[in-house]
């Protein structure tokens, strides 16, 4: 029952998602011929805007692209994952030339090499000129997709600097060339690998050999994830493989939730503003782009100042979030909250009256301001 509600969730999303993607033909000197694309911007995608958005490519996009862009548009939505770019490659008629490897070297060889040269020298440029990608790729893939991606891995300087891999068709010493390779990456690399306990059973063995292996790497610059599903086969693997890949990839990203904020807010040695900064800095630095300051990590961080009695980095949070929200109530009330800290009632109460005339937040409101308020002027009567 529990699959049954997935897939007809998945498949509302397919049905959604159709009417909003974007349809697009490149030409294709490597391919000598055309290629058909799907594309996906951020609702609030904006050719004008200096910001950039993470590159997400799907091979098979006939069938894998409307669950991955399902997915990523329903957690950026609540800001679980960046605004992401996703590319469906459409390769219906031609994926066993596209994914074709040579019987005594196991690389791409003949169609498939040609395959593998378009997606770096051709396609990858289109979408960069035409749309405002950043340098921060992830690229999906499932069955023979899922063992092609890892041939990016072995350029001197890979293409993605994530993989996901469903239940992949190894092919013979990938294995291996796998595990030595991702023993000496310099770049940190995410690589997420799934399989299923009723996967095909041939796939599922190697997978399994491939995991024991990959699990034994040390090497601080790569972050491994395997699942091993239950109650799942070749197919449906997708619809929950792609979720906990994208929360393996992101998970520094995510908005400050109560675990970290008890393990590691307040356990922190510097300041609540101090870890603050250096999670925005560290988002920053791991994947190439800026974070745009959030609510729910304001609420963290300001009731960690207030826990710690630390009005020396409430005043700095207080100052950052009218900066950056300076016509919303969110300015007026932090602000308030410091001068109330502070002890200046008056001064709060200035702020909070302030608030009324300012846009609401996701979690402030005219009700709010009004009762932050009324407890200003009772506490200076009394």
């Amino acid at each position: 029952m529990k699959n049954f509600f997935t897939l007809v969730l998945l498949c509302f999303i397919a049905l959604n998602l159709q009417a909003q993607a974007i349809y697009e033909t490149i030409d294709s000197y490597k391919l000598d011929g055309k290629r058909e694309l799907k594309i996906q911007l951020p609702r609030n995608y904006d050719s004008e805007e200096k910001r950039s958005y993470p590159l997400v490519l799907v091979l098979d996009g006939d069938y894998l692209f409307e669950p991955v862009a399902g997915n990523i548009d329903y957690q950026a939505y609540w800001e679980d994952i960046p605004d992401c770019i996703v590319v469906g490659v459409k390769q219906g008629k031609t994926r066993e030339d596209d994914f074709f490897y040579d019987n005594d070297t196991f690389f791409p060889a003949h169609e498939g090499a040609d395959f593998y040269e378009f997606v770096a020298a051709e396609l990858l440029p289109y979408i960069e000129d035409n749309y405002k990608a950043s340098n921060f790729r992830i690229v999906i893939g499932h069955d023979l997709g899922a063992n092609f991606i890892n041939y990016y891995l072995f350029k001197d300087d890979p293409l993605f600097r994530s993989y996901v891999a469903l239940s992949p068709d190894l092919a013979p010493e990938m294995v291996n060339r796998l595990q030595e390779r991702l023993l000496i990456l310099e770049k940190e690399t995410f690589y997420y690998m799934a399989t299923a306990d009723a996967d095909v059973k041939v796939l599922r063995n190697a997978i399994v050999e491939c995991d024991a292996k990959l699990k034994s790497i040390e090497n601080p610059k790569l972050h491994y994830k395997f699942d091993n599903f239950e109650d799942a086969n070749h197919y449906s693997l997708v619809g929950r493989g792609i979720p906990k890949a994208l929360n393996e990839i992101f998970a520094l990203y995510k908005p400050i939730n109560g675990k970290e904020y008890n393990e590691k807010v307040l356990t922190f040695e510097g300041s609540p503003y101090d870890y603050l900064m250096k999670k925005y800095n560290d988002i920053e630095y791991f994947y190439g782009f800026e974070k745009k300051l959030i609510e729910n990590d304001i609420r963290a961080i300001a009731a960690a100042c207030n826990k710690k009695d630390d009005l020396e980095s409430l005043d700095k949070l207080s100052k950052l979030v009218k900066k950056e929200f300076p016509g919303s109530m969110l300015s007026a009330y932090y602000l308030g909250m410091y001068y109330e800290k502070e002890g200046n009632l008056k001064k709060a109460l200035q702020r909070y009256k302030s608030g009324l005339l300012l846009e609401p937040s996701q979690f402030i409101d005219k009700e709010i301001m009004l009762e932050k308020m009324y407890e200003a002027q009772d506490a200076m009567k009394n």
